[in-house]
């Protein structure tokens, strides 16, 4: 999203270039209709996580029938981990070329999905993975070869991937996650079937409901915000709030699960319209360091120091409080009252008393996390409203550690 703003006789007036070129059906039982689309492929690379649920519920199965119904074939790539690695795109990667594969099938959450994304560009492209990446110890070439289509077949709700080209990858050898993207990494197809969701675990749930409500709310404060992401950023905060501690308390209920799915999906197009802020980065570094440490779980950690240190700012009062209003505090009347609505939510869906040091992180990891995230994903302070420098950073961890 390239955005400009004008001074016109004494008044700002945007300028915007609007592009989201996924085809995205949205529906209950939406996955039944992937073999009536436009699907101009020979043979397919499915990839997917290495747990058991894609099999366990028959997700896997219904894909496998939409693809023979298609008279497409396809091969089957299970390793991709919950913080996915680059070792894992690699292999599965050579196996799409070696098969000749067409276009590449992600299907499961946000570990599958921008793994699938990942993969697409080394099925076509020479080299290590990391020599595409743009920040950190990457080296930034230019892709020499445009990467395979991919279709995004989501089964959470939480990290908005089926509706924007970003993916994190961690290099596990040097223990860097890092987030990059291309205009060639947006799906060219995305399946959003809220029946597909209706078997998560309740943890988990709240996990990946809370990681688009942030991309939502962190998409409201960044800098590059626009119109079209602001209505997209409120309207998906707005059905979270409703929605998510109903799915996190039960998870057979269709009409909330649609809701959080629906509001994943707004939450896509805000990342791509506008983008997250330093928030995400802290979180993603953290989980890049401590691989067991869940993405969703490390964000709802640092949520309210990170929101505290916004409001101290005073550089998005307003902002504030109007995301204050869309979490259900309607009298919301002071950049504060976002920590009041916030922490409400955090409450209500269980999970206010999650702690760093079950996953092994120590108070004196703080500098290393301080550094790894503005080393992998410095934009994003950069596009934050805050100024934000490493002691900020060292102080939310502090004040979030328990």
């Amino acid at each position: 999203m390239d955005i400009k703003i004008y001074n016109i006789n004494g008044g700002n007036v945007m300028a915007f270039n609007f592009y989201i070129p996924t085809k995205i059906i949205y529906g209950v039982n939406s996955l039944k209709k992937l073999h009536e689309q436009d699907l101009p492929f020979k043979k397919a690379l499915i990839v997917t996580t290495n747990g058991k649920s894609i099999i366990k519920y028959g997700y896997l199965d219904s894909l496998k029938e939409e693809l023979n119904k298609a008279h497409i074939e396809y091969i089957v790539y299970s390793k991709i981990l919950p913080n996915p690695i680059k070792d894992h795109v690699m292999e599965a990667s050579e196996i799409a070329k070696i098969n000749k594969c067409d276009v590449i099938i992600g299907i499961g959450g946000g570990s599958a999905i921008d793994s699938a994304k990942s993969i697409a560009v080394m099925a076509t492209n020479p080299g290590d993975y990391w020599d595409y990446i743009e920040g950190g110890t990457g080296k930034n070439k230019p892709l020499v070869n445009k990467p395979l289509p991919i279709i995004a077949i989501t089964t959470t709700s939480g990290t908005g991937t089926e509706a924007d080209p970003f993916t994190v990858i961690t290099n596990n050898e040097e223990k860097i996650g890092f987030g990059d993207a291309s205009k060639f990494t947006f799906p060219y197809l995305s399946i959003v079937d809220p029946m597909l969701t209706v078997t998560i675990p309740s943890s988990l749930t709240a996990y990946q409901g809370f990681d688009a409500l942030f991309h939502s709310m962190e998409g409201y404060l960044n800098v590059r915000h626009n119109e079209i992401s602001d209505l997209f950023a409120l309207k998906a905060v707005s059905l979270i709030s409703k929605s998510l501690p109903v799915a996190i308390n039960d998870g057979k209920n269709i009409e909330a699960r649609s809701d959080v799915m629906l509001a994943n999906t707004y939450a896509g197009l805000v990342e791509s319209l506008s983008g997250c802020t330093a928030e995400h980065s802290i979180a993603h570094a953290m989980s890049g360091i401590f691989p067991s440490l869940i993405h969703g779980y490390a964000l709802i950690i640092i949520s309210l120091a990170y929101y505290e240190h916004e409001v101290n700012s005073k550089k998005v009062n307003d902002r504030l409080i109007d995301l204050a209003k869309a979490l259900g505090k309607l009298d919301a009347n002071k950049a504060s009252d976002i920590l009041i609505a916030l922490k409400d939510l955090i409450n209500k869906c269980g999970v206010s008393d999650l702690k760093l040091s079950t996953h092994g992180v120590k108070e004196e990891d703080f500098i290393k996390i301080t550094e790894n995230a503005f080393e992998t994903m410095g934009g994003l302070f950069k596009v934050d409203p805050s100024n934000f420098i490493k002691k900020d950073v060292i102080e939310i961890l502090k004040k979030s550690y328990k």
